[in-house]
């Protein structure tokens, strides 16, 4: 790719503050009261991808937020490349706990990024590492340089579980058609050490409600007569994990996949240092299922833990109550091989199953979805693993990711196409969490690094 660093420096400054004018948009797909403003921002990246060069750009609506689609197509005996995105962004919760507010975004230096990270709500997730697509398009189109078509899918609702989007892709398949799909939603090991994800874990989300007394009682007249709602769902959480921290729940690991010893070997050859992250995280160590490392444990085991919960009176001060109702949001982490309603299934039946007579019990599912696994022999990864050589100067390495999304196995089975999934975020950039980054370095990084993608990817496929 000819001149694509010194066009990334000249207009880098463009770059940032069209990433941060789309990061003041607080797209919220969570909650409705930001409905105005994800809409909004479906208008701005349409508007990003006509700039950038696309032919065809336009918001398709779904019976939820709308799914802004672009193409730009050169040739059609030349492959095509879907890029896949999402504009929606996490609840910025608990506000008190960020440094600046998390929708007035502000670029500030820190010992992993010396260059500065962009700290904002969506920063890294997914709004920063979406709009390098934009802008590697833009570079490409406006160089002359562009070597294959390329089709844009970037929707509203993937932090809500991608509510409308499967039936969006099974009803737009000939729309949709591609050679392969291009996701930057994921992370690498270090600035230094560039890594690509080929695999992601499936989930299975759910609330669960334990009811008591048909009121809340006085803990004076009541206690000990009664069931404790809380107390009882509390019992029954900690009942989900033995003394070994393996999950409880009958079936839970019939399907799951042991891997090797040699293929663990290989995973271990990442560049780890249990000090540094137990330091990042201000914890005295880690906590785990017995006999499976840090890193085996957030990639290639299952999981199951508590999001949130609550129940009787958590205002200022005292109000002695038993409660009516507990309630608690739970999310199943899953390996390929375990079907995400299976085990859904599995984890209502048992729940229930535990409950003392004395209280009911309701699981409500809200979303899931199937793990996946890309092999590394495909020209997809091969045409990934060249462009991170020619930017990064080192060959990146295969990496399986704790974090899940859920739409790529549906991907496959719809589209028939392999997913290669080319992240530039850092495990620190606090996703989901108060003061979320991302830094200058790794976005303009990907910026140099995709087109290299297309053009490795073009080559291969001859």
């Amino acid at each position: 790719m000819k001149n694509i660093q010194s066009y990334i420096q000249d207009h880098k400054k463009r770059f940032l503050n069209e990433l941060i004018e789309l990061l003041k948009i607080p797209s919220i797909s969570a909650d409705s009261a930001y409905k105005n403003d994800v809409l909004k921002t479906a208008e701005a990246v349409k508007h990003s991808l006509e700039k950038a060069g696309c032919d065809v750009v336009e918001i398709c609506k779904t019976d939820g937020n709308p799914i802004v689609y672009g193409e730009k197509t050169i040739n059609p005996k030349l492959p095509t490349v879907l890029v896949y995105g999402h504009y929606d962004v996490q609840p910025a919760d608990p506000i008190e706990l960020w440094t600046s507010p998390p929708f007035e975004p502000i670029i500030k230096k820190t010992d992993l990024h010396p260059e500065g990270a962009i700290f904002a709500r969506g920063a890294c997730d997914d709004k920063g590492q979406m709009y390098m697509h934009v802008k590697a398009l833009e570079f490409m189109v406006t160089t002359n340089q562009l070597p294959c078509n390329v089709k844009f899918m970037i929707e509203g609702e993937e932090e809500v579980g991608s509510k409308n989007l499967g039936t969006f892709v099974k009803n737009n398949r000939d729309k949709l058609k591609n050679d392969v799909i291009l996701i930057s939603d994921t992370g690498m090991i270090a600035n230094d050490v560039p890594s690509i994800t080929t695999g992601l874990r499936g989930l299975s989300y759910v609330e669960v409600e334990v009811t008591g007394p048909n009121r809340d009682l006085h803990s004076g007249l009541y206690g000990g007569a009664v069931a404790n709602p809380i107390n009882i769902l509390t019992k029954m959480i900690a009942s989900l994990h033995d003394e070994n921290n393996h999950i409880t729940i009958p079936g839970f690991y019939d399907k799951v996949e042991e891997l090797s010893k040699e293929e663990r070997t290989e995973m271990a050859k990442a560049p780890f240092s249990l000090d540094a992250y137990k330091k990042a995280l201000q914890i005295n160590d880690v906590y785990g299922e017995l006999g499976y490392t840090t890193n085996e444990r957030n990639s290639i085991r299952p999981t199951l833990d508590v999001n949130g919960i609550w129940g009787g009176y958590t205002g200022e001060g005292a109000k002695t109550v038993i409660a009516s109702k507990a309630f608690a949001k739970i999310s199943m982490r899953l390996v390929p091989h375990q079907d995400w309603e299976e085990i859904t299934e599995l984890f209502t039946k048992h729940f229930t199953s535990i409950a003392p007579v004395a209280v009911t019990v309701k699981v409500t599912p809200h979303h899931g979805g199937q793990g996946y696994v890309t092999p590394i022999d495909n020209i997809g990864y091969q045409a990934a693993s060249k462009a991170y050589q020619q930017t990064f100067g080192k060959k990146p390495i295969p990496q399986r990711s704790g974090g899940s999304i859920p739409i790529v196995a549906l991907f496959e089975e719809e589209l028939k196409s392999k997913t290669i999934l080319m992240g530039f975020g850092l495990d620190s950039d606090a996703i989901h969490s108060p003061n979320e980054h991302f830094g200058v370095f790794n976005y303009l990084k990907g910026i140099e690094t995709i087109p290299y993608f297309y053009k490795y990817f073009t080559e291969l496929s001859k």
